[in-house]
Order: C-alpha cells, then sequence, then structure tokens
C-alpha cells in the first residue's frame, strides 16, 4: 500500500541528509516499491513567517499517513520539529523516527547522532513516550533503502491506520 508521510526534520542543518532519504524513491522502480509518496517547498514558506509555517506544516500533514522524524544532531532543539510530532500525533499520523547522522555529507563526512526527539514527547492518556509505542532506525544501518516502505507501514499499523 502506498502511503503519504510527512518528513519532519532540521531544514537549515540537515537539508542535504534528509532530501538523501526523501528522494530515494526516485531511484525505485516505482513509487509502490518505495512505499511512500513526498513533495514539499519549505524554502518558499519559511521566508513568509511563524503564521505561514504553522499553515503549512498543518496543510502538508493533511493526507499523510505516517509522519517520518529524521534525526540529525540537533533536531530535537527545534521548535518546528516539536510542533510537527505533536500535531501529527493529534491527527492519528503513525511515527518513525531515522537517524541521519550517518549518512555521509555532500563532502563526505558523517554527523553526530542527536537525541531521539520522540523520546521528548509523551501520549496525555498515558504518560507513555511517544519512542516507546514507535519504532527508530538508523537510515545506513538499518539499510533504509531498502526497508523504509516496511517501517512506514509499521508506523501506520500502530497508529491504527
Amino acid at each position: 500500500m502506498v502511503r503519504r508521510v510527512f518528513f519532519s526534520f532540521h531544514f537549515k542543518r540537515d537539508a542535504w541528509r534528509a532530501g538523501q532519504v526523501r528522494n530515494s524513491w526516485l531511484t525505485q522502480p516505482n513509487r509502490e516499491s518505495a512505499g511512500f509518496i513526498e513533495g514539499s517547498d519549505w524554502e518558499e514558506v519559511e521566508r513568509q513567517g511563524d503564521a505561514a509555517i504553522r499553515r503549512w506544516i498543518d496543510g502538508q500533514l493533511n493526507g499523510t499517513s505516517v509522519t517520518a522524524v529524521l534525526i540529525g544532531k540537533e533536531t530535537s532543539e527545534r521548535p518546528w520539529v516539536n510542533y510537527e510530532i505533536v500535531e501529527s500525533v493529534k491527527k492519528g499520523n503513525g511515527l518513525v523516527g531515522i537517524y541521519i547522522d550517518n549518512i555521509k555529507d555532500k563532502n563526505g563526512l558523517r554527523d553526530t547522532r542527536g537525541i531521539n526527539p520522540l523520546s521528548q514527547h509523551q501520549f496525555s492518556d498515558t504518560g507513555g513516550r511517544f519512542s516507546d509505542a514507535y519504532n527508530t532506525y538508523d537510515w545506513v544501518l538499518d539499510r533504509g533503502y531498502d526497508n523504509f516502505g516496511d517501517w512506514v507501514e509499521e508506523a501506520a499499523n500502530i497508529a491504527g491506520r
């Protein structure tokens, strides 16, 4: 099943690494085998201010069933990432965390592993952490190119979607 995925990440710091994940479907035989469809123009929206960003995030979440949180060194510190995570859970999206620190940047360098932002949020009804309910993977070590579609499906199933 093809699912629409919203990608949450620290745009300024991790855009290149996130692009490797977000665009991985381009080299798959078709979008169904990649397991997701995604498209966004963050740069243009960011120039319009906080209210526009909030509207854009809310609009991009519409029609999605899973939010993939791409975790870099500073992702957990980003207010918009935290907003996206909370809003995703409110709308019933499944979550999947993906460490991207092992993806080499354009200079061939890896990064420092950051804190999983899913561990910083709790469900209001049970108090359990999002990271206890949803899985987190390493894009490189867990072969994200081959397994991302399965991770998305797993997250959707956990959320009951």
